[in-house]
Formats: structure tokens, sequence, C-alpha cells
């Protein structure tokens, strides 16, 4: 369970109508009188909510509707830091609010239940029909800015200068540790700031640059939750995070949403959803999209196409993405996808001509880019290449070969918390098994032992 915090914004709201401890509980009592349910609550009820303990579900509409009353304007569980009291839906985030109200209502309520790690998210499987409600919705409803707010602490631009530069920090440790490494930090800074600051004041101009930044900081949040495992959760960030960038009206970042649901969709074996996903995001940003995200949006379609072994399809898509790829201008970019740059995209090849079973290809591509990419900063993308690579030796009847690459890629992933990482070196023991009985594999398995993530595929 999340760490009990003194509940600031129930305080401020509570002082703000006027309220002792006792005279607030006396209040709560009679608007739970009036409403025919009542409650038995005192000042030291009204102690522990301050210091962070959740009230019921039914005891925290009471303190919200008393608050509302008090204060002439609605208060909702958020605003009084009592998401977390909210009964979970099993449909929580999996549908792209309405308005933009409904939108920082239902990320806060996200957040709070991550943290407390609530049974109906960590358990759930991810629901395709939320990829393709989502990705309908995008692109049938017209981006719509979020307005203004005129009540809270007032937020300006060094905010949220300040959010995006914490967050570039989790998004370091992310693609150098793994998602796993610092998700819950991550969860619990966006439950604290990121909801401040959404409920913050603010212009219209500020709210659109506000909501764009946290549905990058939610991103981020859905890419830790997928690369940990946690796919239902990952999926929710993901629906909720382009919801956040409809309200930001921000429509390359809306894309690169749905491409990162596609590449989840992939991960997931659901190939066609995946490929749809990615047409979506092309389509949706279509003469609006620099030339370096349509490339990615064609590669993430050829990722799909290449497990369903649809060959031609997978060789359209990578023919035209490296059209695209080569007219980019990275200073046209926004600053999020200008890590796709040569090493990257011969990953992306060298991963889909692996699917496709073409050995020669596979090899080329992956010993392009093993050792190009940024393994300090990139540490994880440089272990998925490196498994691509002992992959493609494996397909060519090089299993000395394979076996040595691989152990080369869990050196470099010893520091990684990564359930993606896991996996590809599950579908690596697979490929491996033909060759149970050779001597290099009995020492390969020897030598992968002593690595924490080889130990975890056990």
């Amino acid at each position: 369970m999340a760490d009990r915090r003194p509940n600031d914004r129930l305080a401020r709201l509570i002082e703000e109508a006027g309220f002792s401890n006792k005279s607030f509980a006396s209040a709560v009592r009679r608007t739970a009188g009036e409403a025919g349910t009542p409650i038995g609550c005192d000042h030291t009820s009204v102690s522990r909510w301050l210091s962070g303990y959740k009230p019921r579900a039914d005891a925290a509409e009471l303190i919200v509707a008393t608050l509302s009353r008090a204060l002439g304007r609605a208060v909702t569980l958020a605003d009084a830091g009592l998401a977390a009291s909210q009964k979970v839906p099993v449909d929580l985030g999996l549908t792209c609010p309405e308005s933009a109200d409904e939108s920082v209502e239902t990320i806060s309520r996200l957040w709070q239940a991550d943290l407390n790690e609530a049974s109906t998210l960590v358990k759930a499987q991810a629901q395709p029909s939320a990829w393709k409600d989502a990705s309908l919705t995008w692109l049938l409803s017209p981006s719509t800015a979020a307005a203004g707010r005129s009540c809270g602490p007032r937020v300006g631009q060094s905010d949220i200068a300040r959010f995006r530069a914490t967050v570039d920090l989790f998004t370091q440790m992310d693609n150098r540790f793994g998602g796993g490494h610092a998700r819950h930090a991550l969860i619990q800074y966006l439950a604290g700031d990121g909801a401040r600051l959404l409920t913050g004041q603010f212009t219209d101009a500020t709210g659109r640059v506000l909501f764009s930044a946290v549905s990058e900081a939610t991103l981020l949040a859905a890419w830790m939750s997928y690369d940990s495992g946690l796919h239902s959760l990952a999926q929710r960030y993901f629906v909720q995070a382009l919801a956040l960038a409809r309200f930001g009206d921000d429509r390359l970042l809306s894309a690169s949403i749905l491409d990162a649901m596609s590449h989840q969709a992939t991960f997931l074996g659901r190939f066609r959803d995946a490929a749809n996903l990615a047409r979506a995001a092309r389509q949706g940003a279509q003469g609006v999209a620099t030339p370096t995200l349509t490339s990615h949006f064609l590669t993430m379609e050829a990722r799909a196409l290449a497990r369903l072994g649809d060959a031609r399809g997978c060789d359209l898509a990578l023919a035209e993405a490296v059209r695209e790829f080569e007219r980019r201008n990275p200073d046209d970019d926004p600053e999020w996808i200008r890590y796709f740059d040569d090493a990257e995209m011969a990953a992306e090849l060298g991963h889909c001509f692996r699917d496709l079973g073409r050995a020669v290809n596979a090899t080329e591509y992956a010993a392009q880019c093993v050792g190009t990419i940024d393994g300090g900063t990139y540490l994880r993308s440089d272990f998925f290449a490196t498994m691509v690579l002992a992959d493609a030796h494996l397909a060519a009847g090089e299993a000395e070969q394979a076996c040595h690459v691989a152990l080369h890629a869990l050196r470099l992933g010893d520091q990684l918390r990564s359930a993606r990482c896991v996996s590809y070196l599950r579908e690596f023991t697979v490929r491996l098994a033909p060759a149970s009985g050779s001597r290099s594999l009995r020492d390969f398995h020897e030598q992968a032992r002593e690595f924490s993530l080889w130990q975890q595929v056990q």
C-alpha cells in the first residue's frame, strides 16, 4: 500500500470553508442526516482524514457534498484528495472522457487507485475494445483545448517547466534502468504535483501547455507500466494520455500515443489491432506529422504485419517508412521523437526481418545498431537490439554465436528491471531449445544463471 501522507487538499478546503474540525464533523453529520444516510463522525474522525486516512466511499461522498455546499461550487473527490476512497470500477480509465474536467477526475482517480494497488487494475487484462474505441473517438472528434480555470493555486509556465524537468528525470531512469525501477515513484509524483497543477488556476493558453505536459507524463507512466508487465494499467494510462493530449490540442502527441498503443498490442499478440492503431495514428496526423513521425507510424505497422506473417504488407510499410525517414529533419521534430535516429531505425528493421524469418537481413540490421545506440542513455533499447541479433544468429543456424551475443545482452541488462526484457529472453530460450544438447548451450546456461534477468526466465 502507498505510504499515508497528510491530506493537504482536504485541509485547505476545510480552512477555506471556515470550519474547525469539530464544526466540520457536525456539518458532515447534518449532510448525512438530510440524505437519509446517518453517519457517525466527530472531530477525531476529521483529524484522521486530515492525517491521510481514507474514509469509506459513502463518507467521502458526504465530505465533498458538505464542502460543495459550504463553498458554493462543486468539489470533487480528487479536489479533496479523496479519489482513493472511491470504489474502483472495472472500466476506470478505459474510455476517453468527454470533457477536460472529467479527464482530470479520471486520471486523478487512476493515479490514486494505482498507488493503492487496486486489484481491479493490477490483475485485469488489457481490453482490445478499449484501443478501438479510443482510436475511433480521436479520429472522429476534433481536438478541443481545455478552458482556463479561475480557482485554485495559480499555475504559470515556470510551474510547467519545473514539472517537465522532473518528468524528464523519470524518463532517463526508465530508459536506463527499466520501467520497474521508478514507476511507483513517478505515479506518486503525478498524483501529487500533476493533480495539483491540473486543479490549479490557469489561462486558456497555459492550460493547453499544461494538459500536453501532463499527457506526456502519463504516456511515460503507460510505458513504464507496460515495461513492468502491468498491461491493463498501461492501457488505461495510454487512453487517458490520449484524452489529455486532446484537451491540450496536441495532435502530434495524440498520434504518437496511438503509435505506442500499437506497440503494446503487438507485444500482447493482437497484431491486427496493432496494425490498425498504427494506421489510425498516421491517418489522424496526416498533413501535420513530420517525416520522422510518419516513418515511426509505418514501422509500427510493419512490426505488426511481420508478426502476422504478412511479408508483402510488411515490405510495403517498411519501404514507405524508409522513404519518409530519409526526408526527415530532426530540427522540425517534437523533442520526444528525436531519439528515433539511424540506429533506432535499423533496430526496427531488424525486428521485422527476424519475425519474417529473414535471418541474413535481420543480422545485417541488428548488427548495425548494436553498440551504436547510446547505451548509457538507452540501455534497454541496446538490450533489445542485441537480443534481436542473437535471435538472428540462431535462425541462421549459428547457435554458438547466438549464445555469445545473448550473454552480451545479459551483461548490458544486468541493471534493468523490465518484464519486456525478460520476455525477449523467454522467446530466445524457445528458439534455443532444438540445440539443447550441445556443449556450447550447456556453457551458456551455466553463465546465464549469474544474471538477474535470466533468473526471472526460469
